[in-house]
């Protein structure tokens, strides 16, 4: 049966009865089958090379490692692996970080079942399926303000800044020296007429800058 079945899924995600509930489903209503389900990426992380899926349906709220981080390691040992997030979570923050690393689709729990079987099948096919709520906020992160005074080097390090990283930080990721650094910030602070992190990065955040 199982190499009949059309793609190979492993459910990753602590709620025991959101794990057993998916399984019946795919597993009884789609061409898919789950091969095995996990508490924990902990807990996968030996396996699931073995297990071998085309698909990989991930919590981010676990025990242990969290989804995110879990989502390049999965990677890793699978390179060809699509990875959907199933989650409460829906800041802007955390579908940005789910899908630059390497997330294919994205939905929230109250998600109705049928749909996540469409979104297996979508992204078998190359899409990148995501609730309406979650698309949403992609789509408002990409529409920054084009009238920006900030050039995009500048944006970028306010980005880290309201990230949380500090100078030595930001010059580290960015390749370039702390006094450049310290430069930038100057003229952001000027530009957006403030004289402190917090509030360059509310301005930044209120009028969609970063």
């Amino acid at each position: 049966m199982q190499n009949q079945a059309e793609a190979r899924v492993v459910i990753i995600e602590d709620d025991q009865t959101i794990r057993e509930g998916y399984t019946y489903l795919i597993n009884n209503t789609s061409p898919y089958q789950v091969v095995n389900t996990y508490p924990s990426f902990d807990a996968a992380r030996q396996k699931i090379g073995r297990d071998n899926p085309d698909v990989i349906i991930l919590d981010i709220q676990m025990p242990g490692t969290n989804g995110i981080d879990a989502l390049p390691l999965l990677k890793k040992t699978l390179p060809d692996v699509y990875i959907i997030m199933l989650t409460v979570h829906e800041t802007e923050k955390i579908i940005l970080e789910a899908l630059a690393n390497g997330a294919s689709g994205y939905f929230t729990k109250n998600t109705p079942s049928s749909k996540i079987i469409e979104a297996i099948k979508d992204v078998l096919q190359g899409g990148g399926p995501m609730s309406p709520n979650v698309a949403k906020k992609v789509i408002t992160s990409l529409q920054k303000n084009p009238d920006s005074p900030l050039t995009k080097r500048e944006t970028q390090i306010l980005s880290l800044m309201s990230r949380g990283k500090d100078r030595s930080q930001i010059a580290n990721e960015l390749f370039i020296e702390i006094e450049t650094v310290k430069t930038h910030i100057k003229n952001i602070y000027l530009k957006l007429d403030v004289n402190s992190k917090a509030d360059a990065i509310k301005v930044a955040k209120n009028n969609r800058l970063v």
